[in-house]
């Protein structure tokens, strides 16, 4: 007899976990299957923003502007360790958008969603402030505005935690080999892409939260050979040696009409993406190309007065965007809305997501559940609005008093290394931590402050198996390991892994 669950949910992106942590919370029984890591795919090459998307007003998206809006402030207040507030600059171009217009848009940005806490719009004298220092000297007006910044894979990992502690079932590194119906039920046939080994469950629901494999789902594992229903976008960033020294970050505007980004990351350097173009292959292997290197260096030329050459570039990502094909005739322009699409006329439904951004992903899983009562019929009520995820419970004011008290607490470490336990795992931080009384305590350091005691926290608790999993996900200490780092780090994970086998035995 196969496991049988009412949802099944295929996909551990943003969608997928936010899905399968809002139904677990209404008593759903749920399972969730991720072919490779969590957050391994567009989830964790977005551009890092919560953000209302303000370009999106230029093509009359106001509903999925308003909800974005909205939604800031939900999540900002939901995981205020992963996502906190962020000034942007939008100096004023005169060969571009005219002023009028990027006042009109602003203005509509402040007030389309109920803002609260974030700090409203205001105009800036580059000749005098300090935003203006790194910029070419004929920029001298700009408008400073609020979004947030997120780090879009932990975020997914945070969620994935919280469906698990309500009840969910998470197998990473899971395919699904097939799904077939069987009276009112699914049967899927599972397998592990680490051992082979099979298993096979049952589902009165499946959600395909497959992402830029959303149609290949659809084609390998149903059946439906003529799935055609996304248009795949790739996105590129380019991570350069820190070009200002200011916390705010820069929205820019280029020629093409596109528009284009340059953030704070990580203390020592500048994110600058994204990049839109149209994508054929497989999403597993996509790279940055020569032309969007040239096009996103080109682009902050034009602004920064220190040029961006290739010799700046410490590191480079690009990801799959899985918009709607909603027949746009350029990749820029086609919408970044979701749609969710219920199939199956007999027998058992398979409800499945098209495009969508890291944003609106709560909203979007409301809205799914509402598809899901559609099919299988109502349990709890939406309850995520209100929700923190594990380790947030310190509120969106909190972060410098528990930093405080981190500091205070575990006074061997160097505050840089507490900062990023904070911002990384919140109140977490304290059970990474425990009763260490010093940096020996911590066990074996693998490299800038990760810990033995770090890396066996996320073993346990997030679905961490390789280096890969920890230095590029689970945090972004990715960029600053050696390859010798990187490599001992593995080791370490593998040998952890056999003494689990072996015990289990």
């Amino acid at each position: 007899m196969s496991e049988v669950y009412d949802i099944f949910v295929v996909g551990g992106g943003i969608n997928g976990c936010g899905i399968a942590r809002d139904a677990a919370g209404r008593g759903y029984s749920v399972c969730l299957a991720e072919m490779n890591d969590l957050g391994s795919g567009t989830s964790s090459w977005s551009t890092k923003l919560i953000h209302g998307g303000l370009r999106y007003l230029e093509h009359y998206e106001f509903r999925l502007v308003r909800e974005a809006l909205i939604e800031r402030e939900v999540l900002l207040k939901m995981a205020p360790h992963i996502i906190w507030p962020l000034r942007f600059v939008l100096p004023h171009h005169k060969g571009m958008r005219p002023a009028w217009l990027l006042r009109l848009g602003l203005f509509l940005y402040d007030h389309l969603g109920g803002r609260k806490i974030l700090p409203a719009t205001r105009v800036l004298d580059l000749r005098s402030d300090a935003a203006g220092g790194p910029l070419k000297d004929q920029f001298t007006k700009a408008f400073e505005y609020s979004d947030c910044w997120v780090n879009d894979a932990r975020l997914v990992v945070l969620n994935a935690m919280d469906a698990k502690a309500k009840g969910a079932e998470i197998f990473t590194r899971t395919k699904v080999v097939s799904a077939k119906k069987a009276g009112d039920l699914w049967e899927i046939d599972l397998q592990s892409t680490d051992t082979g080994a099979t298993r096979r469950v049952s589902a009165r629901l499946i959600i395909n939260a497959g992402g830029p494999w959303v149609d290949d789902i659809l084609r390998t594992s149903m059946g439906e050979n003529q799935a055609r229903n996304v248009r795949l976008v790739q996105g590129s960033h380019i991570v350069v040696r820190k070009k200002f020294a200011h916390p705010k970050a820069y929205f820019f505007q280029n020629s093409d009409e596109r528009i284009f980004f340059a953030i704070p990351y990580e203390q020592d350097y500048t994110l600058i993406g994204t990049t839109d173009q149209d994508f054929q292959g497989d999403p597993c292997d996509v790279k940055i190309s020569d032309q969007e290197i040239a096009y996103l260096c080109a682009g902050a030329s034009e602004y920064f007065k220190e040029p961006v050459t290739r010799d700046d570039i410490v590191w480079t990502y690009s990801g799959v965007r899985p918009l709607y094909d909603d027949g746009a005739s350029k990749a820029q322009e086609a919408t970044r809305d979701y749609v969710l699409r219920t199939d199956g006329a007999a027998g058992p439904k398979v409800i499945n997501i098209f495009g969508g951004k890291i944003t609106t992903y709560r909203r979007l899983a409301e809205s799914m559940l509402a598809k899901v009562e559609e099919a299988i019929g109502r349990k709890g009520a939406p309850w995520t609005k209100a929700s923190v995820l594990p380790g947030g419970e310190f509120g969106v004011s909190g972060y410098s008093g528990l930093l405080s008290k981190v500091c205070s607490d575990y006074p061997f470490l160097e505050r840089p290394h507490s900062e990023r336990l904070v911002r990384s795992y919140g109140l977490k931080a304290l059970e990474i931590l425990g009763e260490s009384k010093s940096q020996a305590d911590l066990g074996e350091d693998f490299g800038h402050g990760l810990t033995e005691a770090e890396v066996r926290y996320l073993i346990k608790n997030e679905w961490a198996q390789t280096a890969a999993d920890v230095v590029w996900r689970r945090s972004k200490l990715g960029i600053r390991f050696t390859p010798e780092q990187t490599e001992r780090l593995d080791t370490f994970m593998r040998e952890h892994k056999q003494l689990q086998n072996f015990a289990a035995e």
